[in-house]
């Protein structure tokens, strides 16, 4: 517990938990932009209450941010009806700093399909599976941060969790070891891939892709891309191929980057970041692909100068 005279200042008793509260908004809003704009009103809040009357911080800080995301949910919903194409997460590589500091199953896992399937889950659903199988929260504390019984705390959390096992077997593998070192076996065929497109070998592209392979593309209107998830090699080929032939410039840069806990790539031009693409890699094929072309999610991942 944070002691009186610690709590005093309230930036420096705001700072052990920051790192816990971006992480639960990023997972909540799928975006850092938003997670930071919902950690900086916790703060403003934390800044603005009797502090020395907070028995516990923690519990105090986690609710109030999840309260915020959860009002923030509400009008990105609706934004999200008018979005252009498929929505994918803001891609993050630093996924350390998001961690929420438990020994939870999943409370490692930042992987575009986890962020994907708790985006269709309800908002209630999504905090109370957060809170408690991720954060581990007590369902009394779930319940107090929701307002909610904790019967109904842990109905929701069921059905969430729910979907997220049925969810989980695709998308489920993080072939990146924990110092997020990509393996040289992934670089070489990220490698061979990026090659390929850019030839417009659509043969050796064709191979590189798990018959059933998936390929979303997020361009949210700022940026070409497919309209519609592509299921399939041949769909998927035929796609990355012609649009790798309309939009590469020759003054692109490529780096690889742990995307999500993903292997992935970052092309960089001049002006910053175009695009990310996160590999879920099965053996020597690639079954399913997450490229965001929205650079309004892109700018955070610009080269540090």
């Amino acid at each position: 517990m944070t002691s009186t005279s610690a709590k005093s200042d309230p930036a420096a008793s705001f700072e052990p938990y920051r790192r816990r509260l971006l992480g639960l908004a990023y997972r909540m809003l799928g975006s850092m932009s938003d997670a930071e704009d919902a950690v900086q009103d916790t703060y403003l809040r934390w800044h603005g209450v009797d502090r020395d009357k907070v028995l516990d911080p923690r519990a105090f800080l986690m609710t109030t941010t999840t309260r915020i995301c959860l009002d923030m949910l509400t009008s990105a919903r609706a934004r999200r009806e008018e979005y252009i194409g498929p929505w994918l997460p803001e891609p993050v590589v630093d996924t350390a700093a998001l961690a929420p500091d438990s020994r939870t199953e999943l409370a490692e896992d930042l992987s575009i399909a986890l962020l994907l399937t708790l985006d269709r889950l309800s908002p209630l659903e999504r905090a109370a599976f957060l809170l408690h199988d991720v954060f581990d929260f007590s369902f009394s504390e779930v319940a107090k941060a929701l307002d909610r019984s904790e019967a109904a705390c842990r109905q929701l959390a069921t059905r969430a969790r729910e979907h997220v096992r049925a969810a989980r077997p695709r998308g489920a593998t993080t072939p990146v070891t924990r110092s997020g070192e990509i393996d040289a076996k992934h670089k070489q065929l990220m490698s061979a891939f990026v090659a390929a497109t850019r030839s417009g070998d659509l043969n050796t592209v064709t191979q590189l892709l798990a018959s059933d392979v998936r390929l979303v593309t997020d361009g949210g209107g700022k940026a070409t891309a497919a309209l519609n998830v592509l299921d399939g090699a041949d769909h998927a080929a035929q796609f990355l191929v012609g649009a790798t032939r309309k939009g590469w410039r020759d003054n692109f840069t490529m780096r690889f980057a742990t995307i999500n806990g993903l292997p992935g790539v970052i092309v960089d031009a001049p002006e910053g970041p175009v695009q990310t693409a996160a590999f879920d890699i099965d053996g020597d094929v690639i079954r399913a692909l997450y490229v965001v072309r929205n650079t309004d999610k892109l700018q955070h991942l610009a080269l540090r100068q």
